[in-house]
């Protein structure tokens, strides 16, 4: 018992050791003062991408959708189901630091049969023992490995974020969408309705020659037009209301419709906030940086290759040849053996090792500097559609506004005979596109909205 404390010691000192290989250091990055088409009044303070998503869209119907897609949406799934397996790959990797012990119980019995020159012979033991093995972790080649296993847990996790994040843009561009074909559909009907009795004025004006057959015809194009636009608007709807049913884990069906396209709230300004904390909030960003942690890791793992591997193994129990006589008298027994092997030579596969965990490191770094250069493009992009949108947005309005005035003015022309149906035609076309092109314009400005939310690292927070 005496040597218990000097064993303890020997082997708190042994598994101390040291870790080979270099310390992680977050890589310089070349970070600008503020996002490129950011206005400059709010460039400073808190980021838009800090807001919650329901925050963010505060359409009932369309949280209702996002909390739905965020339970049972496949990828959502699948990504915690990577998290658990990361979790499970550390605990494994992390148990190697530690030693192992296993239990024995053995019994043997021997007899041999009489012969000629000696009688019948038999013998028997009984044996009652603990053994353990330690691998001392001296270079730090277990504790590199957890290192990279926990770094990996973390990656899978920003993965998992990034999951959630793609997703609720996805769902909220989609119902956007579905919403601005609603529109389509709602415009096509009305200038279909408007058309219809137009054509019938116009047949009741030919019947009693006040107008030609011409007129007549032109007004049918005019019917035939709005109505072949309303079967493919038709097609489209039920397409992407399967694509949100998929979205939200679910078989095809139809979805609940909330705020009209124009009535969505969004402030036509948005805060981008600085690019520095651009780093800390994106999850690809996290994620590649994570895997750049346990990329320098591995570089550890592999030069500890280089060093004697020590490990220690003992045992210790109790023998008897009688079973009753197993915790009496002198039956202990034990063993401690310490063993270090050293490499001497492997082909040039330590080398090479270290080689290709080095070149997978700055494939690491390289990737995490260029994850960020793409977010603050995405940023950027965002930024500047967004306001540029708007504003296209707004002159179509204006558009839209004036040519249904010229619409009814060539349709009230046409009436008391100061115009021909020609006029009519030109109007009503003009005003049937120009409310087109408006519901695209108010999609385009909400799907803006959505991707910088997105590319400013929001949507993860649950």
């Amino acid at each position: 018992m005496r040597s218990a404390p000097a064993l303890i010691a020997l082997f708190s000192l042994l598994s101390a050791g040291c870790s080979v290989g270099p310390n992680y250091k977050r890589p310089t990055i070349d970070t600008p003062q503020a996002f490129r088409g950011a206005a400059p009044a709010v460039s400073d303070v808190t980021s838009f991408g800090d807001e919650k998503w329901w925050d963010a869209f505060q359409d009932p119907q369309l949280q209702t959708l996002i909390r739905t897609a965020l339970d049972h949406n496949y990828d959502v799934r699948i990504a915690a189901t990577r998290v658990l397996e990361a979790q499970a790959q550390l605990g494994i990797t992390r148990s190697n630091e530690l030693p192992g012990a296993e239990g024995l119980v053995a019994g043997n019995g021997t007899r041999n049969a009489y012969s000629k020159f000696f009688g019948p012979y038999y013998s028997s033991y009984t044996e009652l023992g603990l053994g353990f093995q330690w691998n001392l972790d001296f270079w730090g080649k277990y504790r590199r490995a957890t290192e990279a296993a926990r770094a990996e847990l973390l990656a899978n996790e920003w993965a998992r974020k990034a999951v959630i994040s793609s997703l609720v843009a996805n769902v909220a561009s989609a119902y956007f969408t579905l919403r601005e074909l609603d529109l389509q559909i709602d415009i096509s009907q009305r200038t279909l309705a408007s058309d219809q009795d137009s054509l019938r004025l116009t047949q009741l004006l030919a019947d009693h020659g006040r107008t030609s057959l011409l007129d007549v015809r032109q007004a049918e194009q005019l019917v035939y037009q709005a109505s072949g636009a309303i079967p493919n608007i038709e097609k489209q709807i039920q397409q992407h209301e399967n694509l949100i049913s998929i979205l939200l884990g679910e078989n095809p069906g139809p979805v609940t419709r909330g705020l009209d396209l124009a009535a969505e709230p969004h402030p036509p300004v948005v805060p981008a906030g600085l690019p520095s904390s651009l780093l800390e909030r994106r999850p690809d960003v996290r994620q590649a940086e994570e895997q750049l942690v346990a990329a320098n890791a591995q570089i550890g793992v592999a030069k500890a290759a280089y060093f004697p591997a020590i490990s220690l193994t003992g045992d210790g129990g109790v023998q008897s040849i009688a079973l009753k006589k197993l915790f009496t008298g002198p039956a202990g027994m034990w063993s401690l053996t310490g063993q270090a092997a050293q490499p001497l030579y492997a082909g040039g596969s330590l080398k090479g090792a270290v080689r290709l965990a080095r070149a997978q490191t700055q494939e690491a770094e390289l990737a995490y500097q260029q994850t960020i250069q793409q977010a603050f493009r995405e940023v950027s992009d965002s930024l500047v559609a967004y306001a540029k949108d708007q504003d296209f947005r707004k002159q179509q309005e204006s558009l839209s506004q004036a040519a249904q005035s010229a619409s009814r003015l060539s349709d009230l022309r046409y009436r008391g005979g100061a115009a021909s149906y020609l006029e009519v035609i030109d109007a009503n076309t003009r005003y049937f596109a120009a409310e087109l092109t408006l519901a695209q314009a108010r999609l385009n400005e909400l799907i803006d909205y959505v991707q910088l939310f997105r590319s400013l690292g929001g949507g993860w927070e649950q």
